[in-house]
């Protein structure tokens, strides 16, 4: 699944290609794809005539704020990736891949065209009369973005405090800090030295800090690189990300560790693959 740094990656790429475009139409190739509202001809009547002033992200949900014509408000077009999503910015002559499920045809030439194989990835409007929460609810479960200030190692040590599941396992809970998945969370561990068996509330202050220092660092070193691509991820452009070259340890099973030279190890916590350095995170 795309995580903040590949949802990150999609929404500068967006940025940069798709401002300042109308949509003018376009197609849903598969139904269950919306969202809401779930009937296609009201989607379209919304979605239709409308310019994309930018994108946010909100952990893993891409946030396309929309304008009408008279520049009052158009609402948003919410989009989450899930396992295989992908969002391609290409000219309408290009062939449509086998697995597009939505196209969005912009300005003259181009389309926005969301493509995705297991079709898990989900597609909202949010009329400009709506809170994003109440469409899209599972931005309500949220917490703290990794880069704000909300997220501080004092937030780590009360949400920790007394949990006694491994570490590895809270950190993909979105409830906790949003945005991290199994790629980053095993990287962010094996900086900061920490195995990922341990119980949370067992980790020292100090910890805490070098851990909150390494999620930052590892997630900031994944987007400089254009995120990871073991699989499905790519850029809008088609370009594959390029952190998993240099991945520390995930995906890296008995291969050396870049640090000592002892083999990566792989085990499965909470049903997720889970990937580790046994000395240098002793």
């Amino acid at each position: 699944m795309p995580e903040l740094p590949e949802v990150e990656t999609v929404r500068q790429g967006l940025n940069q290609l798709t401002l300042g475009t109308k949509i003018k139409g376009g197609e849903v190739l598969l139904s269950r794809t919306l969202a809401y509202p779930l009937s296609v001809t009201e989607f379209w009547s919304n979605i239709t005539n409308v310019t994309i002033d930018r994108w946010e992200r909100r952990g893993k949900y891409l946030l396309g704020r929309l304008r009408k014509g008279s520049g009052k408000n158009g609402g948003f077009l919410g989009i989450h990736l899930r396992m295989t999503g992908q969002l391609l910015w290409l000219n309408k002559l290009e062939p449509i891949q086998t697995h597009t499920r939505l196209r969005l045809f912009c300005g003259e030439s181009q389309e926005l065209r969301f493509v995705d194989i297991r079709t898990f990835g989900r597609v909202w409007f949010v009329p400009p009369n709506k809170k994003l929460e109440t469409v899209i609810t599972g931005l309500k479960k949220l917490g703290p973005e990794p880069f704000s200030k909300e997220f501080s190692v004092d937030y780590l040590a009360e949400k920790l405090r007394i949990r006694k599941c491994n570490i590895k396992t809270l950190l993909l809970d979105q409830g906790i800090v949003a945005g991290l998945g199994n790629i980053y969370v095993d990287e962010a561990l094996f900086k900061s030295g920490i195995r990922p068996t341990i119980v949370a509330k067992n980790l020292e202050y100090k910890q805490l800090q070098k851990l909150k220092m390494s999620i930052i660092e590892v997630l900031k070193d994944a987007i400089k690189k254009g995120g990871t691509t073991f699989s499905d991820f790519r850029g809008v452009t088609g370009i594959n990300g390029n952190y998993g070259r240099t991945a520390w340890v995930y995906g890296r099973r008995g291969k050396p560790c870049r640090i000592c030279g002892r083999a990566i190890e792989r085990l499965k916590l909470g049903g997720r693959s889970t990937h580790f350095c046994p000395q240098c995170q002793g």
